[in-house]
């Protein structure tokens, strides 16, 4: 059997936890699967993976072995790119990672934009408010919204994700119309839940040079946008969230912005890849598209 297919079904089984679920992933049988994880075990004398009818673990020498597979594909993928390198037609498959609501509703567009121009070229878009590890989990480019911590990814600044306040004429004739932010410890606030971390129940707010900080009550916790803004819709409170993805509704008149004289802080957002990973064409052009559409002016 080819040693690196072998390898690659090896580091499936164990990243999958089950040969049935790694061979979903790679469109090949489970029996399969095995096959190739029982051929490396021959070759190194020694079992790789503890199988149970309930649960399968890495042996200690399986260990050591998954983390020199996954560095030694990851070099055979490098060397598969160069031919991409050298040719300038964009072309495979593109791993993205991006936040569920940007991903949804800002992003969208590009990618479809992107995909008719370069109809050689796949994009595989996984949204996420979790942060992704792009070396560990195989990802050649990911959109992060706010602060960055220290790293050795490449990270492009994009126009900041801009937030306002709104709610529906419902709401405010029923509780009436906030007209500072400290108004809002008196109203039913929406809160947006996070995948690594609670709602924020502190919303800030500048004017001018002052910063206003409120302690919000957030009843209602919601980690998917738009079921946040159904019940903003709904006359429930008022939700704080993307411009892009509330414009619509503002639009329309379903919703009204509220306290326009305060502006919510813009959070950072930046377009992250690998600082080492070979420039492909795919890659390359999709940093330019994104950068042509999300630059900070």
């Amino acid at each position: 059997m080819d040693r690196l297919t072998s390898m690659g079904a090896f580091v499936m089984a164990a990243e999958a936890g089950s040969y049935a679920s790694a061979a979903l992933r790679l469109g090949m049988s489970p029996q399969m699967v095995a096959k190739h994880v029982a051929a490396l075990e021959q070759r190194l004398g020694a079992r790789l993976l503890n199988r149970t009818t309930r649960r399968q673990s890495l042996t200690e020498l399986g260990s050591a072995y998954y983390e020199r597979c996954k560095h030694i594909l990851s070099e055979a993928q490098a060397a598969d790119s160069l031919a991409q390198i050298m040719n300038e037609t964009p072309r495979g498959k593109l791993k993205v990672s991006a936040p569920v609501t940007f991903g949804s509703y800002s992003l969208m567009p590009l990618v479809t934009d992107f995909l008719r121009l370069y109809p050689e070229v796949e994009i595989d878009l996984h949204l996420t408010d979790r942060f992704v590890d792009l070396v560990e989990e195989g990802f050649e480019v990911a959109f992060r919204i706010g602060p960055l911590g220290t790293s050795s990814l490449t990270a492009r600044p994009l126009a900041p994700y801009r937030l306002v306040t709104c709610a529906s004429p419902r709401y405010l004739t029923a509780h009436g119309t906030p007209r500072t932010p400290a108004d809002l410890e008196q109203h039913e606030c929406l809160g947006y839940a996070y995948w690594s971390r609670p709602a924020d129940r502190e919303w800030q707010f500048v004017q001018g040079d002052t910063l206003h900080k409120v302690q919000v009550a957030s009843r209602l916790q919601v980690n998917e946008s738009r079921a946040l803004m159904s019940a903003a819709l709904d006359g429930f409170g008022i939700v704080l969230g993307p411009e892009d993805f509330l414009r619509p509704a503002l639009q329309s008149g379903e919703l009204v912005r509220v306290l326009a004289d305060y502006q919510p802080p813009s959070r950072q957002m930046h377009l992250l890849y690998t600082a080492s990973r070979q420039r492909t064409a795919k890659l390359r052009c999709f940093v330019e598209t994104v950068l042509g559409r999300f630059a900070e002016a």
